[in-house]
């Protein structure tokens, strides 16, 4: 499965930013789909996920600004970001936990200028 993100680019700091990632493959059955974030000299972390039954997680520092959706019968994720802070700068990755493997898209930039 391959996994293809768009939407990273630059944005004021205040703004909103959305992001897409659409599978490669029809996903069926029980999956997680979810993005990840990796600021320069940082390690990866989560940043939201969704079931295919529909629970979300989000982390605590972009809960309440951050919203994640997918469309099933696109194979797509989108991650709706509002109220960007610097902070929020980094590389965002899409993620993929599906029959027992994991899938990583490859990335796309996400700068928040103050």
């Amino acid at each position: 499965v391959q996994l293809v993100e768009s939407g990273g680019g630059l944005v004021q700091a205040g703004g909103s930013r959305t992001l897409s990632c659409s599978a490669s493959e029809t996903i069926f059955g029980f999956n997680v789909m979810g993005w990840y974030r990796q600021a320069p000299g940082k390690q990866r972390e989560e940043v939201a996920s969704i079931f295919s039954s529909g629970p979300r997680k989000y982390a605590d520092f972009v809960r309440g600004r951050f919203t994640i959706s997918r469309e099933n019968a696109e194979n797509t994720v989108y991650l709706q970001m509002n109220s960007l802070k610097s902070e929020d700068t980094a590389v965002y990755y899409c993620n993929l936990r599906w029959s027992g493997r994991e899938y990583w898209g490859q990335g796309t930039q996400v700068t928040v200028s103050s």
